[in-house]
């Protein structure tokens, strides 16, 4: 295919979420003293992480809102080993909001990914994330230049995996769908949104218990360099 735009999923497709997310807990609960009402930082980040995951595939839906997510993620930890407090969930997740987007950490390749896509293809970031911290990751880890757009859910009025976001990123980029490939992590949000938008899509898939065909995709790959092979 000859392809004029590449797509670009940023959380832990680009930027390892998982990791700075962890690092940026494990700092507050340090200095929160934390400890005083979990058994580990493992139990806590156990706590947040499975029900972080539950909550932004609510929020894709629509289910919930951003305020409810940002409100409960960090609330349902500590509710669950007994401390109701909300105004304590409250200043975590705002300090979270200010520490998270400083980090630095990316996948695996990432760097190298860019640097190839960059002088063939114009390369836009398609992200449910929000505003106030991706554009600060992108700045962060110095990779926001390698981007002609940033689509972001808040601007397109529309959240991955409905297809209005793609329409709206191609529109930005002056593309069609069949000149358009996508690139991320999330089966649910990257892929069956592209899908939805009639766009190719690449699924980064590092967990080898998932079979391709289970959860098809145009192409599949378990590390970022593999897509200088389709690209």
């Amino acid at each position: 295919m000859n392809y004029k735009c590449v797509f670009i999923d940023l959380d832990d497709t680009l930027w390892d979420f998982h990791a700075n997310a962890k690092s940026s807990l494990h700092e507050i609960y340090d200095e929160r003293k934390l400890g005083q009402f979990f058994d580990s930082f493992e139990q806590y980040f156990s706590l947040y992480a499975k029900r972080n995951v539950e909550l932004w595939e609510e929020y894709g839906k629509g289910i919930i809102t951003k305020e409810a997510l940002s409100r409960e993620r960090f609330l349902h930890p500590l509710i669950q080993v007994g401390v109701d407090n909300s105004a304590l969930a409250k200043e975590i997740g705002d300090q979270y909001l200010n520490l998270l987007p400083s980090r630095t950490m990316l996948v695996p390749y990432a760097m190298e990914l860019l640097e190839y896509l960059a002088p063939k293809y114009s390369l836009t970031i398609v992200s449910n994330g929000f505003v106030e911290v991706q554009y600060k990751k992108l700045n962060s880890c110095m990779i926001g230049h390698y981007f002609a757009h940033v689509v972001l859910s808040e601007a397109a009025q529309a959240l991955k995996p409905d297809k209005r976001i793609f329409d709206y990123a191609l529109q930005l980029n002056g593309a069609s769908a069949s000149e358009t490939i996508m690139i991320g992590d999330s089966y649910e949000a990257d892929i069956v949104g592209a899908q939805n938008a009639v766009i190719d899509q690449i699924y980064f898939n590092p967990a080898t218990e998932v079979r391709e065909k289970d959860k098809p995709a145009t192409y599949c790959v378990k590390s970022l360099i593999e897509i200088k092979d389709i690209l």
